[in-house]
């Protein structure tokens, strides 16, 4: 019956003949094979006659066309080109449409759902909570189907939207909690190499910006700040017109071609927030790639086969707007750049899931972005399991404040409003950590240097417990020669302060210390951050209050010093 399925759909399947139910929520991880699973249950129920239609709800339009493939290499026929207008084909057992769709036109999909027993497919569910007409429309057209099979890798929403037919269960504290029937999680396909091991490549740099005003600021990307110094600060990081984004992208094409030595077609996806960054980006990556960089843009026409064109190339780079993640399935993606500010749970999780599609036994992924605290915090939970909660009251917000995600995701009428009272001047980019199964691996090294060269050679072909052994053993060597390289200041220093001939105190730094000891500082609390598992901006802020003082971008030399003999004391 399942010999040709992993073994969680052969649980989840035999679950779900057994219990025959009229509705089914599988939660499964990004590239575990819930399409897989949910295709055998349609063939399943065809087969006995249980069921004479089928029909698959997708966020997306590319996804339609994906769904009908599927489908058809395992005998079932469903037309992904069926619109509100149309008359179903009898040479078709069923259709591929959109929630948008379905929404338009409820009554016209109830029709479909009833004049046959009807097994309803609901890809990625949680989008019908996205908007009330999402859920209505799904509500009503498919409330009274004979069955009702929901799939999604993140069944989570940051909001009290709930999903249709999702069942939520009283926690007895005053709130409700979804429940799924089946759930293979991240971890779980992790530790049975379904999916590849994620490293998480976190870039840092001051970041520098010119009000209307005429004042200017600068802040370091992680540390605490206020919502809208973060904001500008990410953004400015993210302005293809800086030094931030090439210095990662190139970082990130290193990496990439140290990949392809070992995995040929390995490719890179650039996540962009919008289409004007998306075609600033492809003209940098132009300048490093030797192959053509593939722009895929979600509201254009010939999306979709743009997609299928890059997947069957060897192609090396792609990038595309936030909005398309969720529809590219190109499981040759090795290589991320997450150079957006959508920063909920939900869209992370998500574009996290583009590049952990195992092929290969001991194929590595490797994803760049930001040194900001909430993808910090989402990158070191990606092992986590999380359901949707419905009216708590003390809810958490999910990464960071509302301020601050409202700010970070202006509309675009906004965004305008917001760049002529605000002009970026730049910003530096840093390796600051490594994000690997939750732990934090401190680097603290300036793009281009020997040492991020070093990280970013990290082999190609490693299962998840030989990646895990080898970074614990690049930090405890990096940790011995920060060791070393203390003690011979120390050294140095106490020469220096027997002296009396050089005019001053030998306690002193030159002003042309300051980069090299704001990178020991950076480095000093982020091994602090991975021995202790707090962020990285917790523990800038315990430091400036125990030593007083500006943010780190704009302290002097002497009070860097102060904050690392701390730090070292600490």
């Amino acid at each position: 019956m399942s010999g040709d399925l992993r073994l969680w759909q052969q649980q989840a399947l035999r679950k779900y003949l057994d219990q025959s139910p009229k509705d089914f929520l599988a939660v499964a991880t990004p590239g575990a094979g819930k399409t897989t699973f949910a295709l055998r249950v349609a063939t399943e129920l065809t087969s006995k006659r249980i069921v004479d239609r089928v029909i698959v709800v997708v966020p997306t339009e590319h996804l339609k066309v994906q769904w009908s493939g599927a489908a058809a290499r395992v005998g079932l026929s469903l037309d992904p080109k069926f619109k509100n207008t149309d008359a179903l084909n009898p040479q078709y057992d069923g259709v591929v449409v959109t929630y948008a769709q379905v929404a338009m036109h409820p009554f016209k999909h109830h029709a479909l759902a009833t004049a046959k027993r009807t097994l309803v497919i609901m890809d990625e569910i949680h989008h019908g909570g996205d908007a009330k007409s999402w859920g209505d429309g799904i509500r009503e057209a498919y409330g009274d189907a004979e069955r009702r099979l929901a799939l999604t890798g993140t069944p989570f929403r940051s909001d009290d939207s709930a999903i249709p037919f999702v069942r939520y269960e009283e926690t007895g504290e005053g709130y409700l909690v979804s429940r799924a029937d089946h759930t293979y999680g991240y971890a779980d396909a992790l530790a049975d190499a379904v999916v590849r091991p994620v490293v998480f490549l976190a870039y840092s740099g001051e970041a520098r910006w010119r009000t209307s005003a005429g004042e200017e600021y600068a802040a370091r990307l992680g540390e605490v700040m206020s919502p809208e110094q973060t904001a500008r600060a990410w953004k400015t990081a993210l302005d293809p017109k800086g030094e931030w984004i090439p210095a990662v992208l190139q970082a990130a094409h290193t990496r990439l071609m140290q990949l392809r030595e070992t995995i040929p077609d390995a490719g890179g996806l650039v996540i962009a927030t919008d289409t004007t960054t998306a075609r600033a980006y492809a003209k940098i990556l132009q300048q490093l790639s030797s192959t053509p960089v593939a722009v895929i843009l979600s509201d254009e026409a010939g999306s979709s086969e743009r997609i299928k064109a890059f997947d069957a190339s060897t192609d090396e780079w792609m990038v595309a707007v936030r909005m398309v993640s969720e529809g590219v399935d190109v499981p040759r993606l090795a290589v991320g750049v997450y150079a957006t500010s959508a920063s909920t749970p939900l869209f992370f999780a998500q574009a996290i899931g583009r590049f952990v599609r195992s092929r290969a036994k001991g194929e590595t992924a490797s994803v760049f972005l930001p040194s900001v605290p909430v993808l910090l915090d989402l990158a070191s939970k990606l092992e986590t399991s999380r359901d949707h909660v419905l009216g708590k009251p003390d809810r958490p917000k999910e990464g960071w404040d509302d301020d601050l995600l409202a700010a970070a995701n202006k509309k675009e009428s906004e965004r305008d409003l917001q760049e002529r009272s605000y002009e970026s001047l730049g910003a530096e980019a840093e390796l600051d950590a490594l994000i690997y199964d939750g732990s934090s691996y401190g680097t603290g090294t300036l793009a281009g240097s020997d040492e991020e060269a070093d990280y970013l050679g990290l082999p190609g072909l490693l299962d998840a417990e030989q990646m895990r052994a080898l970074l614990r053993k690049r930090q405890s060597e990096q940790l011995d020669r920060r060791d070393a390289e203390a003690a011979q200041k120390q050294v140095g220093e106490a020469a220096a302060s027997n002296n009396t001939d050089t005019g001053g105190s030998g306690s002193n730094v030159a002003s042309e210390e300051i980069p090299r000891l704001r990178k020991e500082l950076n480095t000093l609390v982020a091994m602090a951050a991975s021995r202790t598992g707090r962020p990285h901006g917790a523990i800038h802020t315990e430091i400036r209050t125990q030593c007083g003082g500006p943010p780190t971008a704009l302290c002097s030399a002497e009070q860097l010093q102060a904050r690392i003999d701390y730090l070292r004391r600490w």
